[in-house]
């Protein structure tokens, strides 16, 4: 009876499938990350100046699936992500070129299963999964974070630097006096 009435109505039927495929496509839900390929984020930042957030991971990485479930998963988390960040998955193994700044990143046959040369430049040569890297909005790198986080310590620190609290607040002071809004 409902597929009937909604048939009469070709316009609003129309918009109906419109909306629920517009809710489907690449814009983030409620409580997820929008993530972006580096590519993306780059070509963003050229007409929107922000920060970006990086995942670098690994398919092989149990940590970089936690992180994803416990930490990325919260709401605020997300939000905040995407709201001050452009947000990247980057897996540090792929075999596809990235091209920044006039130099092509490739992949690097290494041992099991090589590297991405974008990763291991992000990281300092220093292959450990998961870290996160926080670039400015000039792509210079702000800091690389080794290892799992837990999302209570990671909100601080996003917003420690998504806020750019990190310009003219210590570390230690910012810490005693945050205040989450996961509580």
């Amino acid at each position: 009876m409902n597929r009937i009435k909604l048939l009469k109505y070709p316009v609003f039927t129309l918009a109906f499938i419109f909306g629920v495929l517009l809710s489907q496509s690449s814009f983030a839900q409620d409580g997820e990350v929008n993530w972006l390929s580096f590519e993306e984020a780059v070509e963003k930042s050229k007409t929107e100046k922000r920060k970006i957030f990086i995942d670098v991971y690994t398919d092989w990485c149990g940590w970089c699936k936690v992180m994803d479930k416990n930490t990325f998963s919260q709401p605020v988390i997300a939000a905040y992500l995407n709201e001050n960040f452009y947000a990247v998955k980057l897996n540090a193994e792929q075999r596809e070129d990235i091209i920044f700044r006039d130099h092509t990143f490739k992949f690097v046959e290494s041992g099991r299963r090589g590297y991405h040369e974008l990763a291991a430049s992000l990281l300092n040569n220093k292959l450990s999964y998961p870290t996160v890297v926080f670039l400015d909005e000039n792509f210079n790198i702000i800091q690389p974070l080794p290892g799992y986080q837990k999302p209570d310590r990671f909100e601080m620190i996003v917003k420690f630097i998504g806020g750019d609290n990190f310009k003219n607040t210590d570390w230690q002071t910012w810490e005693s006096e945050f205040v989450s809004a996961m509580e």
